[in-house]
């Protein structure tokens, strides 16, 4: 009464095998096999995409400047623009 015999599971085995048919059984198992590679992939796919934006949230905060406001800016506004990111 300990469970399923390994003669249990063979006859289930044959008798499926009968029903089916060796084509059919191994059709099915490749379809299976595709589907759950296809799963982890796109588990896969999740994770790696979290990573990039946790990735991207991590990055500094850079003011984006054009050269032309580079070239007005005096030094004294630079200062004060550094200032604000130290405090940020």
């Amino acid at each position: 009464m300990g469970g399923i015999s390994i003669w249990q599971l063979l006859i289930i085995a044959l008798i499926v095998i009968l029903l089916f048919g060796t084509k059919k059984l191994g059709t099915i198992g490749s379809d299976l096999g595709n589907a759950l590679k296809g799963f982890k992939k796109a588990m896969g796919d999740d994770s790696s995409t979290e990573k990039k934006t946790e990735d991207h949230s991590k990055d500094a905060d850079f003011a984006p400047s054009t050269l032309a406001e580079k070239q007005t800016s005096s030094p004294e506004s630079a200062k004060e623009t550094q200032k604000n990111k130290e405090q940020a």
